[in-house]
């Protein structure tokens, strides 16, 4: 399959936590199209704001894998992709999982 588009998008300072994480859902799920927004700067002040600029994320993936699977399949497809990430260095994450097509 073809990668359309796969790039990192950012509000704010981009640090080396999203390049990891569009790292893993790459090697994981081999998108066809994957965007990862830094959406931090947007919960400045609020709880699960560490300072590091790089605590909230929005994940927009369209992968092959997805076909067939329920939304909260798709979530849990993600995470565990995102394994310790989510434990310890993501406090929030959003996903907007879609098969090819849709």
């Amino acid at each position: 399959m073809q990668k359309d588009y796969i790039g990192l998008m950012t509000d704010s300072f981009t640090g080396p936590l999203a390049p990891e994480i569009a790292k893993r859902l790459t090697d994981a799920l081999a998108p066809a199209h994957l965007d990862v927004i830094n959406d931090s700067a947007k919960h400045l002040g609020h709880a699960g704001h560490d300072g590091s600029g790089e605590s909230h994320f929005t994940v927009e993936i369209v992968a092959a894998q997805f076909a067939g699977m329920s939304r909260i399949e798709r979530q849990r497809a993600v995470n565990h992709a995102l394994g310790d990430l989510l434990r310890d260095r993501i406090h929030a994450l959003a996903i907007r999982a879609r098969a090819p097509g849709e």
